[in-house]
């Protein structure tokens, strides 16, 4: 339960854990590789340069058995140590050094060893002979066992499984196999003779059965002391030796998981199977046989290691193991937000051309070569109703509107002039108009104001014939008569640029006595002239909100 509730913590620790590496950061990247990064930088290689990554170191402890002629004994423990190393996203080598002791006891007694005397004096079978090295007799029964010290160095390819991922940026656990080769080397030993010196006297045991093995083997327990004092059979000087042992060449093969617990650990589960081309691993390569002499197996020993360690990665200026890391990390990040790639300029469709594009176009068909306000229609200073690209008048007074298709006005015949009133004829029938008020030293519309301008500029395009005054109030200070020049200004620009309103149906007047300073008031004009636009009095005092 500890060992799972370790692995679950992992698992959730490594969920804060970033998932991938700033490609940007030049000093991830080894020199070798530094040419291909800035040409990615520089967008003129579509693939970033492989960063540098650090080193794993593990250590690992566990179970080890031999698969031979004599059954293992359980449990024998075993560790190791190993360094790895990855040459990219799935693959990774290491180097390993394992050491472990084995046991094994045979609970079916063996008999016919006696059968072949050549076999026995070319010492084939060591436990037959007592502590002097004379043959035991013939009738006596004998059960194999050993204990092996066992040794393996070697190198090894590794496979990662499971870090290509197209649903999820990161790993928590690791799947991998792995092969490799190496060299073993080992001593093994027989339990042959007792605390004086003498064989086992293995007569009042059975022995044989499988269904009595529990019986025979604690009965052999109680027998035996645990001194394997007697060396088994080996090749002699016929093999190579290493350290004074036996030493041959190996291969291995195995799985692993591995659990994050941080950026820097991780604990793993593993399984491998070694390979060697002896027969002598656990001591024996005879079997019993039940009609005559022992049978010379062909089958080779090979040992299992089952281990769970702690690995390590070392190294600084450097990413995660490669095999923690998604490759495709980077490439979903850019397609979510881009932060390398040349993106194209955003193309705005224009069909009029007119420059205004067409979401914010109120008049897409605008004749080519026509200038048109921010809303793209068609300029018409004069407010006659033809656009000034085609108006051969470009301002045709009020009293000769309405006009024709050239915005040409027809002005009153001079007699008819002469009959005229002094002072301007107003034919302007807009009524009243309402007021629009500002809060506090505000000079910028509210929703309310603007609703109230609309009214005004619908009743404007109406009335053609008409000019509104727009009023503002102040006293005689700078900032008051500058607060009103602001808050004229703002309604025309607002009838102007938003309701498409000539300016020059438009008269500015500000800083005028006896009204309410924060109201600005609009009315026909009735004889009133001047200008729609008036220079700023102070112009340091100006407020733009």
């Amino acid at each position: 339960m500890g060992i799972f509730a370790l692995i679950m913590s992992s698992i959730s620790v490594s969920a804060q854990v970033g998932a991938t590496y700033d490609w940007r950061d030049s000093s991830l990247i080894p020199a070798n590789r530094m040419p291909q990064h800035n040409e990615f930088l520089n967008n003129q290689y579509n693939f970033p340069a492989k960063p540098r990554n650090q080193w794993e170191v593990g250590i690992k402890g566990g179970l080890v058995g031999i698969a031979g002629d004599v059954p293992s004994v359980m449990p024998t423990f075993g560790f190791g140590a190993h360094v790895r190393k990855a040459f990219g996203y799935v693959f990774s080598m290491r180097v390993e050094y394992m050491h472990g002791t084995a046991k094994g006891l045979s609970w079916s007694g063996a008999e016919n060893y006696m059968h072949n005397t050549a076999w026995i004096n070319n010492g084939y079978l060591p436990a037959v002979r007592d502590a002097n090295g004379l043959l035991t007799p013939a009738q006596d029964k004998i059960f194999y066992n050993y204990k092996a010290s066992l040794n393996d160095l070697g190198i090894q390819g590794i496979v990662n499984l499971n870090n290509i991922r197209f649903h999820k940026a990161k790993n928590s656990v690791s799947i991998y196999g792995f092969g490799g080769v190496g060299i073993t080397w080992y001593k093994t030993k027989v339990n042959a003779l007792d605390g004086s010196g003498n064989k086992y006297d293995f007569s009042g045991i059975a022995g044989g059965s499988y269904s009595d093995r529990k019986d025979t083997k604690k009965a052999l327990k109680d027998l035996m002391d645990d001194s394997y004092e007697t060396d088994a059979e080996s090749y002699g000087n016929t093999r190579m030796k290493l350290f004074g042992e036996t030493a041959r060449p190996s291969g291995t093969i195995g799985v692993g998981l591995a659990f994050k617990l941080s950026k820097r650990i991780n604990l793993a589960l593993e399984d491998r199977q070694t390979f060697i081309k002896d027969d002598l691993i656990d001591g024996q390569q005879w079997q019993e046989h039940p009609m005559g002499d022992p049978v010379l197996t062909s089958n080779f020993d090979s040992y299992n290691y089952l281990t769970i360690g702690l690995n390590f990665n070392l190294g600084g200026k450097s990413v995660e193991p490669l095999w923690w890391l998604n490759p495709l990390d980077y490439a979903y990040s850019e397609l979510n937000a881009p932060k390398h790639m040349k993106l194209p300029k955003p193309v705005l469709d224009d069909a009029d051309g007119d420059g205004v594009t067409d979401q914010f176009d109120n008049e897409p068909n605008t004749p080519a070569g026509c200038p048109v306000d921010s809303h793209g229609v068609s300029r018409d200073t004069d407010g006659d109703g033809v656009p000034d690209c085609k108006d051969k008048e470009l301002i045709t007074p009020t009293q000769c509107q309405p006009v024709d298709a050239d915005g040409v006005g027809k002005c009153p015949d001079p007699e008819c002039c002469k009959n005229m009133v002094s002072g301007p004829v107003n034919n302007c029938q807009i009524g009243d108009l309402p007021s629009v008020s500002f809060a506090g030293k505000s000079v910028k519309l509210s929703k309310d104001a603007e609703g109230v301008l609309a009214t005004v500029a619908d009743k404007m395009r109406n009335n053609p014939n008409c000019k509104v005054v727009v009023q503002g109030y102040a006293g005689p200070s700078k900032s008051e008569q500058q607060l009103s020049w602001d808050r004229v200004n703002t309604v025309i620009n607002y009838l102007v640029e938003k309701q498409g309103i000539s300016s020059d149906r438009l008269i500015f007047k500000y800083g005028e006595t006896g009204g309410d300073p924060n109201t600005i008031d609009l009315r026909a004009a009735q004889g009133d002239e001047g200008p729609n636009t008036v220079p700023a009095p102070h112009p340091n005092l100006r407020k733009s909100k």
